[in-house]
């Protein structure tokens, strides 16, 4: 700007000067001057421009690093600021399921807090809704999903996942006095299955083509067969194994073919660091006997799979 001001005052002298000459070359001279000044004037302010855009072009630089460091790299130090690890999960006896006194209880759950333990916080559990569990991770409204949660595709490409630690299978379930009716896959064509949304079920009734209902939980799943709302149900078989059959809840149920082999593991963040600090625990929990012990006490020691 004073480089600016300058320039114009020395062509408001020169005018003066040069008009009491009163000639041609004092005219051309005077407009020379004052073109000079305004090219001047435009190169500083195309400067200026320019440098602006590189400083915008280095702050969303900087952001876009941010972001992507928070994503892959923060999830640790941002559970232990908050001083818990929270845990998506829905009612699913033997894996998370409430006792008496509304503790949540079984294989996931007492591994979770463990986990949790050895990380230095407290695990801290939340039922979600299972078709929108990469929703829930995404927004930080959980943690982690660890729910018996089968490794699809689909699971994979949307969390960083765990290592498997358990075998399981999807399952039909049908009332007791009707199984036999249905022997084997094409007996049960006709059939209206119940199965819980965005689970593992739902997709193996869809790959069949099969008439199904879906419903929150696959605990809802053994209501709506018990009721008679639907004459079958496709859960996992780590839960029939819990929930079905003679001295259960559902004794007037069981569990019959199993439609495929699957495994399940623990679902985090993309890119989150936590999914590596829970396969080394898992590893250590193995290879101390804890993990087995775990097991045997709910029942899935048969699933579970070498860390």
């Amino acid at each position: 700007m004073k480089k600016l001001a300058a320039l114009l005052m020395a062509a408001v002298v020169a005018v003066g000067v040069l008009a009491g000459c009163g000639g041609k070359d004092a005219k051309e001279e005077t407009e020379a001057v004052t073109t000079a000044a305004e090219t001047d004037a435009q190169a500083d302010t195309e400067a200026k421009t320019t440098e602006s855009a590189a400083e915008t072009e280095s702050a969303e630089g900087t952001e876009a690093a941010a972001g992507t460091e928070s994503a892959s790299d923060g999830d640790m130090a941002y559970v232990k600021e908050k001083g818990t690890l929270v845990v998506g999960i829905t009612e699913f006896e033997p894996m998370d399921y409430q006792n008496e006194s509304g503790e949540w209880i079984g294989f996931d759950a007492d591994m979770a807090k463990a986990f949790a333990e050895s990380l230095g916080v407290e695990a801290e559990f939340i039922i979600i809704d299972w078709d929108n569990k990469i929703l829930e991770l995404d927004g930080k409204s959980i943690d982690c999903v660890w729910n018996g949660m089968t490794l699809t595709d689909d699971v994979k490409s949307a969390m960083e996942c765990s290592k498997p630690y358990c075998q399981n299978a999807q399952t039909v379930i049908l009332p007791v006095d009707k199984a036999d009716q249905y022997p084997d896959e094409a007996s049960l064509a006709d059939l209206s299955f119940a199965v819980e949304a965005g689970s593992a079920g739902k997709a193996e009734a869809e790959t069949r083509s099969w008439n199904y209902t879906e419903v929150a939980q696959q605990a809802d799943a053994l209501m709506e067969v018990a009721a008679g709302t639907s004459d079958a149900a496709i859960i996992d078989s780590l839960m029939a194994g819990a929930m079905v059959g003679e001295g259960t809840g559902y004794g007037d149920l069981t569990y019959t073919l199993m439609l495929n082999g699957e495994e399940y593991g623990v679902g985090f963040r993309k890119g989150s660091d936590l999914a590596e600090a829970l396969n080394q625990f898992f590893a250590d929990s193995y290879g101390d006997g804890s993990m087995m012990k775990c097991a045997e006490t709910y029942g899935v020691q048969a699933a579970l799979i070498e860390q």
